[in-house]
């Protein structure tokens, strides 16, 4: 008979005895065992069906016809967004080289690019001969939007870029008439992904809207926004695009794949995760542990713990040691506030604003949270927010 497990929250500090999640997340649970609820939700639901990528060869073949088949006599297949991170890059090399798809390349330049995203872009892009679109975000909406976020005091502060990304993405895929858009999400790397307290939906224009009308300077004409009504209903059931996430049906392992990328492109490797942009990196690198005391790489490793690519001894070493160095932290300090036109005083003067989050502003979270359990429930492409 299978034992019942017991969740509880921990009255003091916590970390989970199967990965490295802690109570820096407020709504962590452990069961009788000290290991968290992410972790068997894991084992019991999502791995099972996803079995490390194996045994889904035929969906992936139906798919890759449903994908040709709706891009006969038509320029490109499929439109890829691309960062120049390992997950974009290698789902553009299966995608051309062991899928052949023609694919739409994608880049959203929000001005904030590390030059060695922009090198492995631009090499990868060369050497597959695909053609490339460049979208710039508008400079002087994207810095109102940004500083509108450090004001609010919450520590969401990546949704201005994420929210530009997507929605350019969608737009372009309607302009093209593409009907699949190759996204790099994936269980592999990614199924443990930030607790709801460390950052929020980064689709809910209820929120973005109540912050900006609050802190915001100027009006935002041009900026390319989106919501949940364009991306959940809009964009796949009445345009009829689809959002596939191929590195779910293939054995993936990020370090492997860094290796191949390298070897057939001259990939750069980088620091973490999500450093392919240096306001990210300012991001998840020093302000979230400064300000709020969430270390982004939690999430990171256990996903990589959970999925068997790293050991939790590892991943407790590497976070024993800041993200980011000290020089670092002076040096992008400097950087971000003199890309978002102010002083490093008045920078800094926002880390010590009172902290808030969603709750504080008008949000659609209910909506949220009733599609993400359906999801939960019926879908094997998902992962665990709790």
């Amino acid at each position: 008979m299978k034992e019942e497990r017991k969740y509880r929250k921990s009255n003091g500090y916590q970390i989970c005895s199967n990965c490295v999640m802690d109570t820096s997340d407020p709504e962590i649970e452990f069961d009788q065992y000290g290991i968290c609820r992410r972790c068997n939700d894991f084992y019991e639901y999502i791995l099972p069906k996803w079995n490390h990528g194996s045994g889904h060869e035929l969906e992936l073949k139906k798919i890759l016809y449903k994908i040709k088949k709706a891009g006969r006599r038509k320029p490109f297949d499929c439109i890829l967004g691309i960062s120049g991170g390992v997950d974009s890059c290698y789902l553009l090399h299966l995608a051309v080289k062991e899928f052949d798809l023609r694919v739409l390349v994608a880049h959203v330049d929000s001005g904030w690019d590390m030059p060695f995203a922009k090198r492995n872009i631009e090499r990868m892009v060369s050497k597959l001969n695909v053609e490339l679109i460049v979208e710039k975000i508008d400079k002087n909406e994207f810095r109102n939007f940004q500083l509108a976020m450090f004001k609010a005091g919450v520590p969401d502060l990546d949704i201005p870029q994420d929210m530009a990304f997507v929605s350019i993405i969608d737009n372009l895929a309607i302009k093209n008439g593409i009907k699949y858009i190759l996204n790099g999400g994936n269980i592999s790397t990614e199924v443990i992904i930030n607790p709801k307290a460390w950052s929020y939906w980064g689709t809910d224009l209820r929120y973005v809207k109540d912050i900006l009308n609050k802190f915001g300077k100027i009006k935002m004409e041009t900026y390319p926004f989106t919501s949940i009504f364009k991306r959940k209903i809009l964009i796949p059931y009445l345009k009829g695009i689809k959002t596939i996430k191929l590195l779910n049906y293939v054995p993936y392992k990020v370090f492997d794949a860094k290796k191949l990328l390298n070897s057939e492109y001259g990939w750069e490797d980088y620091q973490q995760k999500h450093f392919e942009s240096k306001l990210t990196k300012f991001i998840e690198g020093f302000w979230l542990p400064k300000r709020f005391g969430y270390d982004i790489r939690r999430a990171q490793y256990s996903s990589l713990i959970l999925t068997g690519q790293m050991k939790r001894e590892e991943a407790l070493k590497k976070l024993s040691n800041p993200a980011i160095s000290d020089d670092e932290a002076i040096s992008l300090i400097k950087e971000v506030a003199e890309g978002l036109e102010i002083t490093v005083e008045e920078l800094m003067s926002y880390i010590d604003l009172p902290k808030k989050t969603y709750k504080n502003y008008k949000n659609t979270k209910r909506i949220f949270d009733i599609g993400s359990k359906i999801l939960f429930i019926f879908g094997i492409d998902k992962l665990i927010r709790r």
